[in-house]
């Protein structure tokens, strides 16, 4: 039985975030903003990266 925690984790966030770090990258690269370019990437990252080590640990 999946746990609500896990659709919260899988699902969800990595979208929100996904979603931010587009709209930091998009914003950085017109504005020339390395600091807003560097966190939109990260932000990708960790929405790619996050399902598969919290899931990983979960179950």
């Amino acid at each position: 039985m999946a746990l609500v925690g896990t659709t919260l984790i899988s699902h969800i966030l990595p979208v929100i975030c996904g979603f931010f770090a587009f709209l930091f990258i998009i914003s950085g690269s017109l504005e020339e903003n390395k600091p807003k370019l560097g966190l939109g990437i990260v932000l990708f990252i960790i929405a790619c990266a996050f399902p598969y080590v919290l899931l990983s640990i979960l179950v």
